[in-house]
């Protein structure tokens, strides 16, 4: 296991020099300047470049990024808030904090509704609460989240007042309920579908039949035998899922004015604010490669037959 990990651990941080590479290369494609305003004069545009060093090649420019990198320096803000360090715009000035609450919550709300009701669907197969719960599911993955989002601000919000329509800072519960609602129902039903899908398929293999066979109960035979072994593609799903919810929808955040990291990113590429932009990518990239990490050690814990150290990294 530890060879294993050891194996992970080097490839993930070949795997984020990549992501880091490309996404520089990228940006640096697209026409424009995040100095280019109407007040900025060409003189000025030409010092603030030279300030920044972006008038290196991009080699160095490269070079310096990842150099700052591995000295925690994650560069300056160049336009959303000129001169601030990056690093304290994301984790000290509460952005990415916002977003690991709501999509821990959101996560919460998919495992906890989402795996539930694909196990009652599988066992009630072909009755009518499965066929409902199919509607619901299909319903809930087929509706944009930013619908789901309109719909729950119009009705509860508006039409009933019952909760606050601009969530903001996120200052008290109620304000985590619509964007964590709106957010969670796609991948609660995904998971749900999922679910009953992978349950199906463990409840048609020879060992449940045997269990059967036994004497057990269907209820026993479903939710204790069928369900530990039909839980590992939910898992594999579940594992980047977490990265992306921790790091925060951008359309729910921005839907409801929530100052979150996913709003930020989108705000960095349209002004183009380059360390913001890798800063965001490489956090993001952090924490899927983290997550599969994870996932991988979770199997194991699953299914125990599964031999993590014959895999390659």
């Amino acid at each position: 296991m530890a060879g294993y990990i050891c194996k992970r651990v080097v490839a993930a941080l070949l795997t984020i020099l990549l992501v880091a590479t490309i996404t520089f290369l990228v940006m640096n494609t697209i026409p424009g300047s995040p100095f280019l305003d109407e007040n900025t004069s060409v003189e000025q545009m030409e010092l603030m470049v030279k300030k920044y060093g972006l008038d290196q090649p991009l080699y160095v420019q490269l070079k310096n990024y990842l150099v700052g990198y591995l000295h925690g320096d994650m560069g300056t803000s160049l336009k959303m808030q000129k001169g601030t360090p990056v690093a304290d715009i994301i984790f000290h000035q509460g952005k990415f904090t916002l977003s690991i609450e709501v999509g821990l919550l959101a996560l919460l709300v998919t495992v906890v509704i989402g795996i539930p009701l694909g196990c009652i669907a599988a066992y009630n197969r072909g009755k009518w609460i499965d066929n409902l719960l199919n509607v619901f599911c299909t319903v809930g993955i087929a509706v944009p989240n930013f619908v789901v989002a309109s719909l729950m601000l119009a009705l509860f919000a508006i039409g009933l007042n019952w909760l606050p329509a601009v969530s903001g800072s996120l200052e008290n519960t109620r304000a985590f309920i619509m964007p964590v609602c709106a957010l969670s129902l796609y991948y609660a039903c995904y998971v749900a579908k999922l679910t009953r899908t992978s349950m199906l398929d463990a409840i048609n293999q020879d060992y449940i039949r045997t269990a059967r066979a036994k004497g057990l109960k269907t209820g026993k035979v479903v939710f204790k035998h069928a369900l530990r072994n039909s839980l590992i593609p939910v898992v594999t799903y579940l594992g980047p899922l977490t990265a992306g919810l921790l790091c925060g929808g951008f359309v729910i955040e921005t839907t409801f004015a929530i100052p979150g990291l996913g709003r930020y990113f989108v705000s960095s590429i349209i002004d183009r604010d380059y360390p913001v932009i890798m800063a965001t990518t490489i956090v993001l990239s952090t924490l899927v490669i983290l997550m599969n990490l994870v996932v991988d050690i979770i199997y194991k814990i699953i299914d125990p037959r599964i031999n993590l150290t014959s895999k390659e990294g």
